[in-house]
């Protein structure tokens, strides 16, 4: 019974420094800092939230481009990897289907990211291969020149690692918006 009392205290001693006082700090901090990305970085067009640049989204439609695949199907509280072993059947099957929904042949290979998913099952963009690859699919479904559709490409691309990572990626999300905007 001593030290049940001791205990309480410690315990809301512990909970206020761990969880409220560390939490406002941080949040404080990323507030000052870079607000638009500590409030989710929300897309909008129109006045109305269309998604994150954080985030991937499925897109499965021949007339936008499509991310990589996700495990946990796009949904952003269930983020995580599959955890399956690279011989699984299932992953097998998965990268297969892609493969088909592509349309890649040997002579025509699909890009890597493509297929496998990111570990987080979440990662919004696709390495510019990955985009170019899907240029042809997206001009014929929009009814648009393939030049025009590579260089819509190529003016989303970005290289975000410099000299360390100079391979350039594209985002999904704004990658499609920016389509939807030449359309219009």
């Amino acid at each position: 019974m001593q030290y049940i009392l001791p205990s309480i205290r410690l315990w809301l001693v512990t909970f206020l420094v761990c969880v409220v006082l560390y939490t406002a700090l941080i949040l404080g901090f990323a507030q000052g800092i870079t607000p638009y990305s500590a409030n989710g970085s929300i897309i909008e067009v129109g006045g109305r939230a269309v998604g994150s640049k954080l985030v991937a989204q499925k897109f499965t439609s021949p007339r936008y481009f499509w991310p990589r695949p996700s495990a946990p199907d796009y949904k952003a509280m269930g983020a995580a990897g599959s955890n399956k072993s690279p011989t699984s059947p299932d992953l097998t099957r998965r990268a297969e289907d892609t493969i088909a929904a592509y349309g890649a042949t040997a002579a025509n290979p699909i890009p890597a990211d493509l297929v496998a998913a990111s570990g987080g099952g979440l990662d919004p963009h696709i390495s510019l291969a990955g985009a170019l690859y899907q240029v042809d699919r997206v001009a014929k479904a929009r009814g648009l020149t393939v030049t025009a559709m590579k260089q819509l490409v190529e003016g989303q691309a970005i290289s975000v690692g410099g000299t360390l990572a100079p391979e350039r990626i594209v985002n999904v999300l704004e990658l499609n918006l920016a389509l939807d905007r030449l359309a219009q």
